[in-house]
């Protein structure tokens, strides 16, 4: 795969969506923020990753607007909350997403988590929001493969992401070959699995052989996976170096010895057991 900075992942409905962006979680000092996503913006990446729950769609809004690249050149993604989900309400939080980010549309509009007595109707309101053009693709967040069994059932349009967490030691190899099966794609959120992997001496001894930090590897671990990825970072210079993963390329022992790290270990909840 020769991947670039610009390398696109095309979704089932034709949409390209860069494979590699930024995810602005916890990002809730404003100023950083909005400084942080600016300095991806001008590192190349194309894409951010927000979500209602994040508070920070305002700021991405004004990041796109205070940038050099114009509107439709970058993909965007925002989710609807968990309080926020059914088919009413995921309407009206769509809207107020719009609007809290000063768009006309999203790239990308995903299910935050499969809440068990709403994500299907969640998931019906997300395709009229594409049916109507306000959104250029849709998909869901952290479905396990029961979940997106039942919306396949039922749905009229196809998810054409699933965003989970993903990481070398939490593979999740049956979810992936299962979406890749359904033509959905897989966004890794927790790439470096909160840190966990900064000191794995498997990751570094890679590093090492290519003179790149155990994050570069990890992140170009993910792009070889063909998975889209979006590491956080606020650091204007982490923010550069994540995205200096292009000049060099995992072998396929490599691929193997790191795909070897599975634990099956989550930084987060397992999409089974979330409460609203």
């Amino acid at each position: 795969m020769d991947l670039t900075i610009n390398s696109t992942k095309t979704l089932h409905n034709g949409v390209e969506m860069p494979r590699f962006g930024l995810g602005v979680y916890k990002m809730t000092d404003k100023e950083a923020a909005v400084e942080a996503m600016l300095a991806a913006i001008d590192a190349g990446y194309r894409a951010i990753d927000t979500a209602a729950v994040y508070q920070n769609e305002n700021e991405v809004g004004e990041a796109v607007r205070a940038s050099r690249v114009k509107r439709e050149e970058l993909f965007i993604t925002s989710k609807v909350w968990n309080t926020d989900q059914g088919y009413d309400n995921t309407l009206r939080a769509f809207e107020a997403s719009l609007e809290r980010l000063g768009f006309d549309y999203l790239d990308l509009y995903l299910t935050h988590w499969a809440i068990p007595d709403t994500y299907e109707e969640t998931y019906r309101a997300i395709q009229r929001l594409y049916d109507e053009k306000l959104v250029r693709s849709i998909g869901v967040s952290n479905h396990q493969q029961h979940h997106l069994e039942k919306i396949l059932a039922k749905a009229n349009t196809k998810p054409m992401v699933n965003q989970i967490e993903l990481h070398p030691q939490l593979t999740q190899e049956p979810l992936r070959q299962f979406c890749a099966k359904n033509e959905i794609a897989v966004t890794s959120w927790s790439p470096l699995a909160r840190g966990r992997l900064l000191q794995d001496p498997v990751l570094a001894k890679i590093g090492e052989a290519h003179g790149k930090s155990i994050a570069q590897v990890v992140i170009r671990w993910h792009l070889q996976s063909d998975l889209v990825v979006i590491p956080k970072s606020v650091t204007p210079s982490r923010i550069v170096e994540n995205a200096d993963v292009y000049d060099f390329a995992l072998s396929t022992e490599e691929m193997k010895m790191i795909d070897g790290l599975n634990q099956d270990w989550r930084a987060g909840t397992h999409p089974d057991q979330i409460t609203v």
